[in-house]
C-alpha cells in the first residue's frame, strides 16, 4: 500500500520561508515522478510544481517560479518544497502526489488528475 506523508506546514509571515515534506512508502519510490498541487475553499487543486524521478527536471507554476524550488532525496525516499518570498495568496493545503507516468508524457503533468497517490495534505498560512 502507498502511503505519502506531508510535513511542514505552518504559520509564516508574509515574505517568510518554509520547507514542506513528503516522505513515500510501500512502492519504489526513486522510479516515478513527483508533484505538489494546492488548494484552498474558493479554488480546485492547483498545479504548484513537479519533479522528474531523478530529480534532473523541474517544473513549475507562473506563480510560484523564482520563489519556490522542489527536490529530492531518493535513498530517504522524499520529496521537498522548498518556499521562499511567501505571499498571503500561497495560503492553502499543499498535496503531493506520484505521477506514475514520465512527466513529459501527456497529458500535462499540471493536470492533477494524471497523479495516482496522494498525501492527506498539510496546511501552509501566509500572514500579511
Amino acid at each position: 500500500q502507498v502511503q505519502l506523508v506531508e510535513s511542514g506546514g505552518g504559520l509564516v509571515q508574509a515574505g517568510g520561508s518554509l520547507r514542506l515534506s513528503c516522505s513515500l512508502s510501500g512502492r519504489a519510490f526513486e522510479r516515478y515522478a513527483m508533484g505538489w498541487f494546492r488548494q484552498t475553499p474558493e479554488k480546485d487543486r492547483e498545479f504548484v510544481a513537479a519533479i522528474s524521478w531523478n530529480g534532473r527536471r523541474q517544473y513549475y507554476a507562473e506563480s510560484v517560479k523564482g520563489r519556490f524550488t522542489t527536490s529530492r532525496d531518493n535513498a530517504k525516499n522524499t520529496v521537498y518544497l522548498q518556499m521562499n518570498s511567501l505571499k498571503s495568496e500561497d495560503t492553502a493545503d499543499y498535496y503531493c502526489a506520484v505521477r506514475l507516468t514520465s512527466l513529459e508524457s501527456p497529458p500535462p503533468y499540471s493536470e492533477y488528475q494524471t497523479y495516482s497517490y496522494w498525501g492527506q495534505g498539510t496546511q501552509v498560512t501566509v500572514s500579511s
